[in-house]
Formats: structure tokens, C-alpha cells, sequence
């Protein structure tokens, strides 16, 4: 498993066809955020889908961290994780 975090950056209209698809492999925590544990499989699955998506001027960032213990991660507010 490798711990991600998926940020992505496209046109308002179209947001939902990025979101749709990342929920099926990680939790959406913020607007246009998701992060979770994935498996290597479902990793290449990710980058694909991502990159199959994506039109000019729009972009996508993958954080890959090899567990989510090196993650310190600090929520104010309601955590929607």
C-alpha cells in the first residue's frame, strides 16, 4: 500500500468528472483534495485515469508517500476524512 494525496486544478464545469473518478480510490477531504491508501495497481490506475482526463491548462498533483505514519496531518475544524 502507498499512502497519496491527489490535488487537482481544472475548469469549474468539469471538476465533477475528476471528483467522480478519484472517489473510487480515495477520500475526497477538501475542494478538489482527495488522499487514502492505495494499492500499486490501483496507483496506475489513478495516473492513467488522471491523465486521460485532463485538457490543456488544467493539472493534476500526486503526493506519494511510502506511509501515512511519515504523514503529520493536522485538521482544524470537522475532519472529513
Amino acid at each position: 500500500m502507498v499512502y497519496v494525496v491527489v490535488v487537482y486544478d481544472m475548469e469549474a464545469d468539469r471538476t465533477h468528472k475528476m471528483l467522480k473518478f478519484l472517489r473510487r480510490y480515495l477520500t475526497h477531504v477538501q475542494n478538489s483534495v482527495l488522499e487514502g491508501d492505495v494499492t500499486e495497481g490501483d496507483l496506475k490506475k489513478i495516473r492513467s485515469g488522471v491523465d486521460d482526463l485532463l485538457k490543456p491548462g488544467e493539472s493534476t498533483i500526486i503526493y506519494q508517500i511510502s506511509t501515512e505514519k511519515l504523514v503529520d496531518r493536522s485538521v482544524f475544524g470537522d475532519d472529513p476524512a
